[in-house]
């Protein structure tokens, strides 16, 4: 059983476009634009088309997400049709979630790379940490 159950589906000729308007079940409050975006061209193998989320609403007491969708074959007919600030947003969402794949990716290899100095490096600061005990505790033997 699909995770996307399909309200609506037409073809708008005077616009050009596809509409689509579905649901998503179980991913209320989970589901990004992007991830819906994927998720919409791999349900309707729309590869070589540009998809653009409009709207996508959550439903109060329900974990569904009904999202609305325009499909181009055009994106230059897409950017006449629909405000700029859309597109911008979408940019933007792509660029962050970019970055947070690369801070991710620099995170697991410091990750590793500590992993393998931290043994060497524990060492000196346990021999250290033993040296500043004895100072302490004469400090400590002074002040009786």
């Amino acid at each position: 059983m699909s995770m996307i159950e399909t309200l609506s589906d037409k073809n708008n000729s005077f616009l050009s476009r596809r509409e689509i308007i579905c649901d998503f079940k179980g991913l209320g409050g989970k589901l990004e634009k992007i991830q819906a975006i994927e998720m919409i061209t791999k349900e309707f193998k729309l590869e070589k088309k540009l998809v653009i989320p409009m709207m996508l609403k959550n439903h109060t007491g329900m974990p569904k997400i009904t999202g609305t969708f325009y499909v181009y074959d055009d994106e230059k007919l897409a950017k006449e049709h629909i405000d700029p600030t859309i597109f911008a947003r979408l940019e933007r969402s792509k660029a962050n979630l970019e970055k947070k794949k690369t801070e991710k990716a620099a995170n697991e290899e410091s990750a590793k790379t500590e992993a393998s100095d931290d043994k060497p490096a524990e060492e000196p600061a346990k021999t250290e940490a033993s040296d500043d005990k004895p100072a302490e505790e004469k400090k400590d033997g002074a002040s009786d």
